[in-house]
């Protein structure tokens, strides 16, 4: 990523003011198609986006030092507690999007854009001016110490500042990809990543900005996208654009909106405590090194999870859309295929990092002990992860059609029921090797119980076929 040259990003820019409409044919085109289609674009977007996060690592890594890795990765939980704000409008409102399209009722759409701007806009104040008035007892209570926290401190405020902007953007780009424009919604985020690579080098290298340099190249970034998405919902060629009379909040929305994405909600709430229980038990048994080395393989397993991600995003519309039409077999189709294709990356990245674990970590370090220390907790970690594909799918599919109970069952499985137990119990016995260890235990937990579930629901339609979804009064 610190070779990204400016003709990159100027082509992107142009990419996503000149790629056409896409025709909604989620009824009807053949599934695989219509998946592909849908999902890699999801997919280079979701991985774009993981490498926010991976470049202030590896800039950050040679930059400015190991330490520094660990009072990133001290902000991790900060992270996550702010894509749980966004995810619950994002998320939410993007299912609501398809499942309107996919009724003909183009109006409700519009409402729906209007409702995510304006939530987003006041989550997002709240949550920046809240988090920066208590932000060093906040970091403490993450994991941080005295050696790290003004590392911490230096990169959340620039976050922080910037936090609106961050959570519009979000917002809005999940509204366009889910209202048939995933080409234009990859291009953003091709941009955004593209101008964030340059920054990053520009700030730390050139201007020795430090960690604060990495966090401004990321918001000046999705500044600039941000103007992208907006001129698209600004435009008369758009299926769904700003209009008058749509920004007046509507609490059957706002409601509806809420209860689908509580579930990602949930779950990064679950991962905000995930990640402080891991700093806390790596800080107690072994040191800031320890979470710094957490910090290297939290990004690494990150990337591939995006990836299943974006394969679970373009499998949204697409089962949104034809549960909204009562189509029960395609509904299943698009689940296998997808199952199908996030297990395959969950089992190719776990063949990667149990291979080529060091030529990895090499590529945000090359401090000696900060390298033996992720490898082998990359090693434990990652022992469950080709079973992961399956889980998230599972999940995000529930949460597609609607399903929001059972979605949300199913997100804390994983990132609580089981996990957090497992955290507080495993450290006794095991020490910094019993963190590690309940990954593994949990992700395999988990699995078996989203498997049980999600046979049950599929006899549940054919048997009845959607109409007898209890869980689909959310959508209402």
């Amino acid at each position: 990523m610190p070779h990204w040259q400016f003709p990159l990003f100027y082509n992107s820019l142009i990419l996503f003011f000149m790629l056409k409409q896409t025709p909604l044919t989620l009824g009807s085109e053949d599934i695989r198609k219509l998946l592909i289609k849908y999902a890699v674009p999801a997919i280079v977007a979701m991985t774009a986006a993981s490498l926010y996060n991976m470049m202030d690592s590896i800039f950050i890594g040679h930059g400015v030092g190991p330490l520094a890795i660990a009072g990133l990765a001290v902000t991790f939980p900060f992270i996550n507690l702010a894509a749980a704000f966004g995810s619950l409008v994002g998320v939410g409102a993007s299912t609501l999007v398809s499942v309107k399209m996919g009724q003909k009722d183009l109006k409700s759409a519009e409402a729906v854009l209007g409702n995510v701007l304006l939530l987003n806009t006041l989550i997002g104040c709240i949550f920046m001016v809240v988090c920066l008035i208590f932000l060093d007892p906040i970091l403490y209570f993450f994991g941080a110490s005295a050696d790290t926290l003004s590392y911490a401190r230096d990169y959340m405020k620039v976050i922080l500042y910037g936090n609106l902007i961050t959570h519009i953007y979000m917002g809005l780009n999940e509204v366009m990809r889910a209202s048939g424009y995933p080409q234009r919604a990859m291009a953003a985020t091709l941009f955004a990543v593209a101008i964030n690579g340059v920054l990053n080098a520009l700030f730390i290298f050139v201007l020795d900005m430090g960690i604060q340099g990495a966090a401004l190249g990321t918001i000046c970034a999705q500044f600039l996208a941000l103007l992208g998405v907006l001129l698209h919902f600004s435009s008369p060629r758009s299926f769904i654009r700003f209009q008058k009379g749509i920004f007046k909040i509507k609490w059957h929305i706002v409601l509806s909106m809420l209860a689908i994405g509580l579930s990602p909600f949930l779950m990064n709430i679950c991962s905000c405590l995930v990640v402080m229980l891991v700093n806390t038990g790596l800080k107690n048994h072994g040191g800031d090194m320890y979470i710094g080395a957490y910090g290297i393989i939290n990004r690494v397993v990150f990337l591939f999870i995006m990836i299943v991600m974006g394969f679970n995003q373009g499998m949204q519309p697409i089962a949104g859309y034809n549960f909204g039409a009562r189509q029960t077999d395609r509904v299943i189709r698009i689940l296998k295929y997808t199952i199908f294709c996030g297990t395959v990356v969950t089992t190719f990245g776990f063949l990667v990092c149990q291979i080529f674990p060091r030529t990895i970590i090499r590529l945000f370090t090359t401090d000696g002990e900060l390298i033996d220390l992720a490898e082998h907790g990359m090693r434990l970690i990652l022992l469950m992860l080709p079973v992961i594909g399956f889980q998230m799918v599972s999940t995000s599919f529930f949460q597609s059609i609607g399903m929001a109970g059972k979605a949300i069952f199913l997100s804390l499985t994983r990132q609580l029921i089981f996990l957090v137990p497992c955290l507080f119990i495993f450290p006794v016995y095991w020490g910094t090797d019993g963190v590690w260890g309940s990954f593994p235990v949990a992700d395999a937990l988990s699995t078996i119980t989203t498997g049980l579930m999600l046979g049950w629901q599929l006899k549940k339609f054919k048997a009845g076929g959607l109409n007898n979804a209890k869980d689909s009064v959310a959508l209402q």
